[in-house]
């Protein structure tokens, strides 16, 4: 099997980095995309063997985008740097991408342990995964972090946002590409360290805000390349659009 390389996005994660690096898969090679770390993330990083580039712009969605810059390998996968996923299992979510059945794959999280996945970060992604099915027709149930696809084909699609709209933004845009978009579970454990997103109800907010904004940008687009109805078959009342599309 070709080498895959798995993107890494990192702020401050020195209490998770060795003993993932120290887990990844044999053909899984780390590209650790350091977004300002001031914990020596990036020196052990290094230490543990991965490519690590440096990310001046902060922002989740512009640590993927350079890493997915800096991959080389066709099939490219993305993963939190944390320690909430077990590398073993990228084997899984990649398989699909390599053998064709699927162009985007993501890992829909099942949670192992007391605090893997708090409440409130699971009731912001059932909103947004809902909203996605029903704007999108998109069969998720997650938008999980951990993903594979092609990486030509990735940047082909001209992803824009560098917050954490990123992997919204990604989901739409294959969507409306015509990808064939899956999900396979994947087992999430507690974090190492302090999380700073959806750990926290300040993170969760900041993320359902910037993927609401990805929504509604995404909804504008499709009305305004929609073709005009005559009078005579616009409806005499439209439905109200969800509260996150209307505002």
């Amino acid at each position: 099997m070709a080498t895959i390389d798995v993107i890494l996005p990192c702020l401050n994660e020195a209490a998770a980095l060795p003993g993932l690096l120290a887990r990844m898969p044999d053909g899984y090679r780390p590209i650790v995309a350091d977004n300002g770390s001031t914990d020596g993330s990036a020196a052990i990083a290094a230490r543990g063997g991965a490519t690590v580039i440096t990310v001046p712009q902060r922002g989740f969605g512009a640590a993927c985008h350079a890493g997915l810059l800096a991959a080389s390998s066709d099939v490219v996968c993305v993963m939190d740097a944390d320690g909430s996923f077990d590398p073993a299992d990228l084997r899984t979510v990649v398989d699909p991408v390599l053998d064709g059945t699927a162009d985007l794959m993501l890992g829909r999280r099942a949670p192992r342990g007391r605090g893997a996945w708090p409440l409130h970060a699971r009731i912001g992604n059932a909103v947004l995964s809902a909203e996605l099915r029903h704007s999108a027709g998109v069969p998720l149930r997650d938008l999980g972090p951990m993903r594979a696809f092609h990486r030509e084909e990735m940047l082909g699609l001209g992803l824009t946002d560098r917050r954490f709209g990123y992997p919204l933004e990604m989901v739409l845009r294959a969507a409306g590409a015509g990808w064939r978009i899956a999900e396979v579970p994947v087992a999430y454990y507690p974090r190492a360290g302090k999380s700073k997103v959806t750990g926290t109800v300040g993170g969760t907010i900041r993320t359902v805000r910037d993927m609401s904004r990805v929504l509604r940008t995404a909804a504008r687009a499709a009305a305004a390349s929609a073709p005009a109805q005559p009078a005579a078959a616009r409806p005499a009342a439209a439905r109200p659009a969800p509260a996150s599309l209307a505002r």
